[in-house]
């Protein structure tokens, strides 16, 4: 099967890749994690309004353009590979998923408009606090006391400091269920310090909290969302891969040692040739997740399970062949290489590192044995 894009596609990703080149280069990447916002906004603003990109995978009755999780992972990719920081993972490919995962009408009506056109954020705290993202693990707790009431707490929440939709899965009687914030200025608010600085984590600390239940006590809805995060996440490793790879070999053609560029040696060749595989793997394997929970295969959440395994570990290697291969300078803070290599090791471990989702993957398919 092939997950090549389309002429329409390719035409998006063409448009999505023009306006990132042209205003999320090196420099302004940095502007942008230095601002308050840690996030461009006036390209946020430009990408929402003129490509509507926040409203793609959200169905035209709650204000989207109705596109599909295929379309959304092209751009996820386009943003992985300009390394710009922005809220479309944690508020569009995550939050808003979760918020139609559930199948709670009401709430998509009334959070779904303004997160699609790009003037509402939405964050998903999920991870217990010794970082790990299982339902079962959780520190949130629900309670119903002539409503529902929140208490506990949430690390490594994506853009969870400033989103004001906030997502919380917490345990009650019946088990892990996903709730919405009602009082999102009662929630205590503290920023995580990162080693990727493009993202934003941070804890959310929850005392009697008011919130409302969104859909049924459903494993499946939990399991859903967790697929479509891993998959989300996996195509913007595999579009920072593709990033590395091109400036490592553009860096092997221009680079001379010895009265030759150093792309002509042998062993760079192969070291180079390595790269490129594990960046076509880690692609083909993103597509191939984002296209299963796309048209709802019953193998989506394996497959999003080994899209993320196999991400982490190929962005890993490529970050690490990216840093080796140019030598001192890309350890300096003006050069790339090391905002690749941070989100590497960043990316690797949200919504669970490799390792894990392959302890996950070993489940059931011992299972299915």
């Amino acid at each position: 099967m092939s997950f090549e894009p389309d002429e329409d596609q390719q035409e998006l990703v063409a448009l999505v890749r023009g306006i990132l080149s042209q205003r999320a280069d090196s420099a302004a990447t940095r502007r942008a994690i230095a601002s308050t916002e840690r996030f461009d906004t006036d390209l946020w603003r430009l990408l929402c309004e003129e490509i509507g990109i926040a409203g793609m995978a959200i169905p035209e009755e709650f204000g989207g353009a109705d596109f599909t999780l295929r379309e959304a992972q092209l751009v996820l990719e386009e943003i992985g590979y300009s390394l710009a920081p922005s809220p479309y993972l944690g508020s569009v490919a995550i939050g808003a998923q979760a918020i139609l995962t559930t199948g709670d009408a009401d709430a998509a009506a009334r959070l779904l408009p303004g997160i699609a056109e790009g003037s509402s954020s939405a964050a998903l705290a999920w991870a217990a606090p010794d970082g790990r993202f299982a339902p079962e693990r959780v520190d949130v707790h629900a309670e119903d006391r002539e409503g529902w009431q929140l208490s506990g707490a949430s690390g490594f929440v994506l853009d969870g400091a400033t989103a004001d939709v906030l997502l919380v899965v917490a345990q009650t009687s019946d088990g892990p269920r996903l709730f919405e914030v009602i009082d999102t200025e009662a929630v205590v608010r503290e920023d995580t310090p990162t080693m990727d600085q493009t993202l934003r984590l941070g804890t959310l600390r929850f005392d009697a909290v008011a919130a409302r239940p969104l859909g049924a006590v459903d494993p499946g809805v939990l399991e859903t969302v967790r697929a479509l995060a891993l998959a989300a996440i996996s195509a913007v490793q595999a579009g920072t891969a593709a990033r590395a790879l091109d400036e490592t070999v553009a860096y092997a053609k221009q680079r001379v040692q010895f009265g030759r560029a150093i792309g002509s040696f042998q062993a760079i060749k192969h070291r180079l040739a390595d790269m490129h595989v594990q960046v076509e793997v880690a692609r083909t394997a993103s597509r191939a997740a984002s296209d299963a929970l796309a048209t709802g295969a019953a193998d989506r959440f394996e497959l999003a399970t080994i899209a993320k395994a196999t991400c982490s570990e190929a962005l890993e290697h490529v970050a690490a062949e990216t840093i080796q291969l140019h030598g001192g300078i890309a350890i300096t803070w003006e050069h790339d290489a090391h905002l690749i290599f941070k989100r590497a090791h960043s990316l690797g471990r949200l919504f669970g590192t490799a390792r894990e989702q392959r302890e996950h993957a070993d489940d059931w398919a011992l299972a299915t044995a």
